[in-house]
C-alpha cells in the first residue's frame, strides 16, 4: 500500500496506475476525489486514462485510507493543495494535469489558481459554482445531522439528487456505504470550512486551458450559472452531457473520461 507523510499529521494513502507502453514517458494527470470519497472514486476513469498517462490517485487528508483528521483540525485550501504538491514533488513530477470532481473541483480551481506553475491543463466535472450560496449557514444542521445520524445517513439522503435518475439502485447503494465510511471527526471540520470555501477571487486567475464538465439539469448550478464562472477563465471550454446528476465523474464516466482524454491531447501542450 503506497503511503506518503507530507506533514508530521498525515500519512497520505495514494496509488499509481500507468499502462502505458514501457518504452514511452508520459505525461501525469492528478485525481482529486470529492468529499467523503477516496481515490477509488475514479475506478472507472482509470481503464481509459492510465493506457496514455501516469495516473496518481490520493486520498485526501483525511479521507479513504488516510490518516483521519481531528474535528478541531485547522482545514485550508493551501494546506490541500500543499499535501499534494509534495507528494507529486515526492514522485518526481514537477508539472501534470490536474482533474477534480465536485468539491476537488473547487480544490483544483484554487491550485491552478495559486500554483500555475505546477498545472499543464485542469478539468472540473461536476463542480459547485466557486461560492455555493446558503452553505455555510446551513453547517450547524449539517453538524447536527452527522452527529445524530452519522455521514452514510447524510450521503443517503442526498445521494438522489448526486446520481439523478438513471444511476442503478445496486450502485446508489455502493456510493452511500463508500461514502458513510469516512471518519466522522473528519467530516464534520471539513463541512465548515472546505465544503464551503469561497474560490471567487481564484478563478480569474486560472491561466491554464480548462475543461468544465457539468449536466443538463445538475443540482449544484443551472448550465448558465456554470457557463458565468468558467467564462471567466479565459482559455475555458465548457460541456453539458445529458442528465440530472451532479456527481458527474460518476454517472457519466465514459463520456467524461474521453472528454478529459480529448482535451488534454488538443490543449496540453
Amino acid at each position: 500500500m503506497p503511503t506518503f507523510r507530507p506533514t508530521p499529521d498525515l500519512v497520505m494513502h495514494y496509488e499509481i496506475d500507468d499502462f502505458t507502453d514501457p518504452w514511452r514517458q508520459p505525461d501525469t494527470i492528478l485525481l482529486l476525489h470529492g468529499n467523503a470519497e477516496s481515490g477509488l472514486a475514479w475506478y472507472a476513469w482509470v481503464p481509459a486514462l492510465a493506457r496514455q498517462y501516469r495516473v496518481v490517485r490520493p486520498d485526501m487528508r483525511g479521507f479513504g485510507q488516510s490518516t483521519p483528521m481531528p474535528r478541531d483540525y485547522p482545514w485550508t485550501l493551501d494546506r490541500l493543495i500543499d499535501d499534494f504538491c509534495l507528494l507529486m514533488d515526492n514522485q518526481r513530477i514537477d508539472r501534470f494535469h490536474l482533474v477534480g470532481a465536485k468539491i476537488g473541483g473547487t480544490i483544483a480551481r484554487a491550485f491552478a489558481a495559486r500554483r500555475p506553475e505546477r498545472v499543464k491543463t485542469l478539468t472540473v466535472v461536476g463542480t459547485p459554482p466557486p461560492l455555493r450560496a446558503g452553505a455555510a449557514e446551513r453547517v450547524p444542521e449539517l453538524v447536527r445531522e452527522f452527529e445524530e445520524h452519522g455521514v452514510e445517513h447524510w450521503a443517503r439522503q442526498n445521494m438522489g439528487n448526486r446520481l439523478g435518475g438513471a444511476f442503478p439502485p445496486e450502485g446508489f447503494e455502493w456510493w452511500c456505504k463508500f461514502m458513510g465510511r469516512t471518519a466522522l471527526s473528519t467530516q464534520l471540520g471539513f463541512m465548515g470550512t472546505i465544503a464551503c470555501a469561497d474560490i471567487r477571487v481564484d478563478v480569474p486567475k486560472i491561466a491554464c486551458p480548462t475543461l468544465v464538465v457539468t449536466t443538463e439539469e445538475s443540482g449544484l448550478a443551472t448550465v448558465a450559472e456554470t457557463r458565468v464562472w468558467q467564462q471567466q477563465i479565459r482559455d475555458s471550454a465548457l460541456v453539458v452531457l445529458p442528465g440530472n446528476s451532479y456527481h458527474v465523474a460518476a454517472t457519466h464516466a465514459a463520456e467524461s473520461a474521453k472528454a478529459t482524454l480529448d482535451f488534454i491531447a488538443r490543449c496540453g501542450g
